[in-house]
């Protein structure tokens, strides 16, 4: 984390790619190198105008710039969708304490569930991994997306599905002329994977409802509580734990998250 969390490091918009009708992937290159770990977040911030947080969607290995793929939502995100390349933003953090450990899977296999824009933050985790996938047995990818429309990095989950200890599988709710694929909300595509949950770890991110759904299910598959990773970006505002308005239980998503466990959080009265 940098010595003063609140003080934005500058960053100028040097790329912008339209992914989906509504989210857009900016590369940015901040003034000063920026290291984070898969799982962290980062304030991202219009001068003047507010900030939101967003987690790097780009490779943890890369830091003369740094990719953020940003869903247009709420107020914030709409006055990024309007910026121009060679504007400058403002990037606080690295922020959040725990993020996925990696480090510790070796040897296991890895299953990836995400949901709409959560593919997004997935994207530095599984970079993360292919970056040293000798280290894992298999790496297990389930998505799934409203509509083919909303599919985003079309062209990067093509180049994923030819991986070597790559298995990748998508479904869409609600599929269209132009889709061949399946279709069929995410966990219809969780059986019979050949995934071992007694070797596994899974990692969640998604929509909460989304979330709350592929944990069931992965529980009836046999993972285990404390080798389920759920990415729980919720409501948060300052980043540093002072405004309480990220609150899940007795914890707070920004210092002690992002990432929990299902067996942190399991016994919290609908911690979606």
């Amino acid at each position: 984390m940098l010595n003063n969390p609140y003080k934005p490091i500058k960053a100028k918009i040097e790329k912008i790619i339209d992914e989906t009708p509504n989210i857009k992937t900016f590369v940015l290159r901040p003034e000063e190198k920026i290291s984070f770990a898969a799982g962290q977040f980062m304030q991202v911030s219009l001068p003047g105008l507010g900030e939101a947080p967003f987690t790097p969607s780009s490779s943890m290995y890369e830091t003369e710039t740094l990719e953020f793929s940003i869903m247009k939502a709420g107020s914030v995100t709409a006055l990024l969708h309007q910026a121009k390349i060679g504007d400058q933003v403002g990037l606080r953090g690295p922020l959040g304490n725990a993020y996925y450990k990696i480090d510790q899977w070796k040897g296991r296999e890895i299953f990836v569930v995400g949901g709409g824009v959560g593919l997004a933050p997935l994207r530095a985790l599984l970079f993360a991994l292919f970056h040293n996938i000798q280290n894992y047995k298999k790496i297990f990818i389930r998505f799934g997306s409203r509509s083919p429309q909303d599919i985003a990095f079309k062209t990067l989950l093509e180049e994923w599905k030819n991986k070597e200890k790559v298995d990748f599988d998508i479904t869409v709710d609600r599929g269209d002329s132009t889709w061949g694929g399946k279709v069929g909300i995410v966990t219809t595509i969780l059986e019979n994977t050949g995934v071992n949950p007694a070797d596994a770890v899974g990692v969640v991110c998604g929509p909460p409802i989304m979330m709350k759904f592929v944990t069931k299910k992965m529980l009836d598959l046999g993972f285990a509580a404390d080798q389920i990773n759920l990415s729980m970006e919720k409501n948060m505002s300052c980043g540093v734990g002072m405004c309480f308005h990220c609150n899940v239980g007795p914890y707070l998503a920004c210092k002690d998250g992002p990432v929990f466990t299902w067996d942190q959080i399991k016994d919290i009265p609908d911690p979606w």
